[in-house]
């Protein structure tokens, strides 16, 4: 069962007010950050490809990166396994990334029917791909199928956002923070995105300190 998905600023905006009747420090955290955004993006090969780009590289060498694949219209399945890893690396991509993004292209994956699937089998389906980790999954889950109800823990910045947020003695991992958030159920995707609004809130604040 798929469960709520997030389509329009309006589906966010009714997550956002039960997070807040239901959670008073979501409510406090939500008059500092304001509306939150919508946040959805493509599903498909290249958002995934995409996301294998943007690993571990800042956001100007991934965009350079990208703009290369797109030039060599490197974003679908065929198109990488035509290339081989030797041509993905002559595109910018290291050799680890390469052997990603061919493992992606090669698993064969019915995104169509992903849209149709249970969070968990999403999860489930992408993490076989090697490369692709849970917050990948999640995070695909979240804003490219707009699932309500997904959230992910292993995200530094929503940790630290839950730290400063609930005043905790430290940063929690990710299987506290997961069952913390079982607690915002089934709105967990507006709350992510209510973290993440909090955590540059309260990070700008510190800097004008």
């Amino acid at each position: 069962m798929v469960g709520r998905l997030i389509e329009t600023e309006a589906c966010v905006a009714e997550g956002a007010e039960w997070l807040a009747r239901n959670e008073p420090r979501f409510a406090w955290a939500l008059e500092q950050t304001g509306p939150l955004p919508l946040r959805r993006r493509p599903d498909g090969f290249a958002q995934l490809l995409s996301a294998i780009v943007s690993q571990q590289v800042s956001v100007a060498s991934a965009r350079a990166i990208w703009g290369k694949l797109e030039a060599a219209g490197a974003v679908t399945p065929e198109a990488v396994l035509r290339l081989d890893q030797d041509g993905l690396r002559d595109l910018g991509l290291s050799r680890q990334k390469a052997r990603y993004a061919c493992a992606l292209a090669d698993a064969g994956i019915d995104y169509d029917a992903l849209r149709t699937a249970p969070d968990d089998a999403v999860v489930k389906t992408l993490t076989k791909v090697t490369g692709i980790g849970v917050w990948t999954a999640e995070i695909y889950a979240m804003f490219s199928l707009g699932r309500a109800d997904v959230f992910a823990p292993g995200d530094l910045a929503l940790q630290e956002s839950a730290r400063m947020l609930f005043d905790l003695p430290e940063r929690p991992k990710e299987k506290p923070l997961r069952t913390m958030a079982e607690a915002w159920s089934p709105w967990r995707s507006v709350a992510a995105r209510a973290l993440w609004a909090y955590y540059h809130v309260a990070k700008d604040r510190e800097g004008i300190a």
